[in-house]
This record gives C-alpha cells, structure tokens and sequence, in this order.
C-alpha cells in the first residue's frame, strides 16, 4: 500500500489569501495538507475547515523549516510545496532602513531557499514532485521605491530557476509563477479599497483563477513542463 501523498503550504495568512486558497484546493485532490504560517490562530481556523494540519512556521528560521517538514513527511510521501511567503514593502532608497531591507529579504528569498532545500532533500529519493514559487512583476524588474522588494523576489527567482536545472533531471519539477497585479483577496480589499473599486470587473486577479494555474503547473506530464508562468487581469500593463 503506498504511503498517502502530502502537500505543504508555505506563507498562509488570510482566509480569503492565495495561500488558504491553495490549501483548500489542493486538499480537494485528495492530498494530506499542512499549512504553514505566522500567525497560529489563522493557520489552525483554516485547517480546520480543510481538513489539514497546521504547523506554525517562521520561514526565516531553519529550525522551524527542518521541523514543519519532519512532521509533514510523518504523514505519507510529500509531492507538493508551494512557498507564497512575502512582505512586500515600499520606501524610497534614502529612506530605507537597512534592517528592512533584510527582513523582506529573508522572508521572500532566504525562506524559499529553505523550503526549497527541505522539499528537495525529500523528493529526491522519490525521484518525483514539484514545488511551486509564487513570484511577483518585481521578480522581473525593479520599481522605484521598492528595491527591497525588488531584490529579495529577484533572488527567489534565481533560486527557483537554479534549482529547476539542477533538480528537473531528478524527476522534480520545479515552477515560478509570476502574479503580475493586485489579487482581489482580504489583505487587498481591506487596505486599499480604492485600488479595489478603480479596478472594475476583473481587474484583480482571482483566487481561484490562480489556483487554477497553480494546479495546472502541478499536473503538467514531465515531457511538457513549465518553469515560468506569468499571471496578470486582461487590463493589467506589462
């Protein structure tokens, strides 16, 4: 009998945020989940409603990336991670706390190389699964006041692709996909509400519409597989 198949969630926050959304969808396929995030209380309300597990995790600590993925493995065989960790943040450069500037950066980058690390050091045996990146128009190029920001998804996406090159020979696939605009999710809708209301009808981006992109990347059969993915409303430049 083969042991279940577990899917890891890394930065969940809001219930109405792409990470619950993913945790929900991905649990739809069957999969054990377990959701990682700050904030106890939010993870745990979400899991509940999943049926998954909730391991609170501070990505930037390797201590606590380690332990979320020994207790996940406990669980079966794990064939997906998505790590959607950020902090986006915007300052102008004179301005800009060099504290700052690193916190954003281990959140969004050193995080992900973590989680990358621990997903990799247990798909590797298996010699299959995917880990899925979730990055953003600043991955691509840097907007003014937010080279923080800039940076530390640069670097994410430097990592992601190293490790696609380096693991895709091993059977793992490994995805960066590009949220090009606002997500019409709480964190959006309760802070800028106006952004909300300017954009109009599809003028954010959908949760489920993204998990739906999501999910497609992870059903991809390895003679086709994406690396990069890029997602954006019918009005969004670029």
């Amino acid at each position: 009998m083969s042991a279940p198949a577990v899917a890891v969630v890394v930065g969940v926050g809001a219930e109405a945020g792409l990470g619950a959304t993913l945790g929900r969808r991905l649990a739809e396929t069957g999969r054990q989940v377990f959701l990682a995030g700050r904030t106890p209380q939010r993870i745990e309300a979400i899991a509940r409603k999943i049926g998954g597990s909730a391991v609170p995790t501070d990505t930037t600590r390797e201590a606590d990336v380690t332990r979320l993925f020994e207790t996940a493995a406990k669980a079966g065989t794990i064939d997906c991670v998505v790590y959607n960790a950020g902090n986006n943040v915007s300052a102008p450069i004179r301005e800009l706390e060099a504290q700052t500037f690193e916190d954003v950066w281990r959140v969004a980058c050193f995080g992900g190389f973590l989680v990358g690390r621990e997903a990799a050091r247990r798909m590797v045996p298996n010699g299959k699964g995917t880990i899925l990146f979730t990055g953003a128009s600043a991955s691509l190029r840097g907007r003014p006041t937010f080279a923080a920001f800039a940076a530390a998804k640069a670097g994410l996406r430097a990592v992601a692709q190293s490790m696609a090159r380096e693991l895709g020979p091993q059977g793992i696939h490994v995805a960066h996909i590009v949220i090009d605009g606002g997500i019409a999710g709480e964190r959006l809708r309760s802070r800028r509400p106006d952004r909300v209301q300017q954009a109009g009808e599809d003028g954010l981006l959908g949760l489920e519409a993204i998990a739906d992109a999501f999910l497609h990347v992870l059903g991809q059969q390895r003679s086709a597989w994406t690396h990069e993915l890029d997602l954006r409303p019918f009005k969004e430049p670029f």
